[in-house]
């Protein structure tokens, strides 16, 4: 059985937490051995439904980091940290996972080890930076930069979703209207015309038919969408299949260049804040293949990092690999010949920032007219097919 405490340390801290014990008798003795019993009560069962929240998010890790940051830079000790900020996260499934990572470096780890065995929560790129910061005796500075990082990528994730979200909403609702005019509404109009008898326009008679196929044919359709659908799925789990989808979306109107873009961003970011961080550039080529998102990005990144390691120049393999836009290659052989590589990168990051806005822009104002105009056009063309019949009536009465 879990008992939830508060005591207060000999050291004057309080701390916050659970124990298991059989009786609250037993749990008092235990706690009295390690400081005053300040609260004791029996923990309430928690119910986490998966979906609806418990998993930590990127602003639970920014809050941490900026915290965290603070409180290095205060003076305060690792495990004390740690200890105040799990027992203050207000995501108890984050604040557990703090707690976890605290008996860890107690433990011996590293605070970078420790944060390892947690990679859903804190990645490579997180703890990699961690690892150079306690090497440089610097964690308070590089947790203050992988907060302005993780706001900065997540505001960046946020606009890319945006971008897809509008389209696939509108399809959601452009289908299912379709589907209720063909199932449900042409339907009542067709059995109505067969009752007055005589000829239907053709274009009436060919809605009809379609609307008639469709109903006898819809779990078909249905069906064809969802094995589509899985084969899909299946092309994008595979490594040649996931390879070859990301050379078309790369190479996609429009969509594409908002991809090439997002790719640029995240890689200029994530480089310069690793390479101000005192990440080599050999692991920092990795880390950023590893977390490109596109596997025509990661091939050139991993091969920039095979041309560095023989000696060559970053810029030449990025060239060669036409992934990324010769600007930005320009920027980049300026920033290594002035020997301020980071500073050259986080500028490019700033601007293909904006440039993102303005795809995501382009994106949606390309779609919105093509969506409704298609919507406009088959329920317009559907609407006039059924009233043809009606105007031949009124004219004959």
């Amino acid at each position: 059985m879990l008992w939830a405490y508060e005591i207060k340390l000999p050291s004057g801290m309080r701390e916050q937490d659970a124990i298991e014990a059989p009786t609250i008798e037993v749990a008092r003795q235990k706690l009295e051995a390690r400081g005053e019993v300040l609260d004791l009560k029996k923990k309430p069962m928690e119910i986490n439904i998966p979906g609806l929240g418990g998993s930590p998010t990127t602003k639970d890790v920014v809050i941490f980091a900026r915290q965290f940051s603070t409180m290095i830079d205060a003076g305060l000790p690792l495990v004390q940290c740690l200890d105040i900020l799990g027992s203050q996260a207000e995501n108890k499934a984050f604040g557990k996972v703090i707690k976890e990572i605290k008996k860890e470096v107690e433990s011996g780890k590293t605070l970078a080890e420790a944060m390892g065995e947690h990679p859903k929560v804190f990645d490579k790129l997180f703890t990699s930076l961690v690892h150079a910061g306690e090497t440089g005796g610097v964690l308070d500075v590089i947790m203050q930069r992988l907060a302005v990082y993780k706001e900065k990528a997540d505001e960046l994730k946020k606009k890319i979703k945006s971008a897809m979200m509008y389209p696939m909403i509108t399809i959601v609702i452009a289908a299912a209207c379709i589907t209720v005019l063909m199932t449900m509404v042409l339907p009542m109009f067709g059995k109505m015309f067969d009752d007055f008898g005589g000829t239907l326009p053709a274009l009436t008679q060919n809605v009809i038919g379609l609307s008639d196929w469709f109903v006898a044919n819809i779990l078909y359709v249905f069906g064809g969408i969802a094995a589509a659908a899985i084969v899909y799925i299946l092309i994008r789990r595979n490594k040649t299949g996931h390879r070859i989808t990301d050379m078309i979306y790369i190479k996609v109107p429009v969509l594409g260049e908002l991809i090439r873009k997002s790719a640029v961003a995240t890689f200029c970011r994530t480089m310069s804040t690793m390479l101000q961080s005192g990440v080599s550039i050999m692991d920092g080529l990795e880390i950023c293949a590893s977390a490109a998102g596109n596997d025509m990005v990661e091939e050139a990144l991993l091969k920039t990092r095979e041309q560095i390691a023989q000696g060559k120049p970053m810029v030449e393999p990025l060239i060669d690999s036409g992934v990324f836009p010769s600007m930005v290659c320009s920027m980049i052989a300026v920033g290594e010949q002035a020997g301020a590589l980071d500073i050259m990168l986080e500028k490019i990051a700033d601007f293909y920032d904006g440039e993102v806005d303005t795809a995501v822009e382009g994106l949606t104002s390309m779609i919105e007219p093509f969506m409704m105009a298609f919507l406009g056009g088959t329920i317009g063309t559907i609407v006039i097919a059924m009233y043809l019949p009606i105007f031949d009536i009124i004219n004959q009465v």
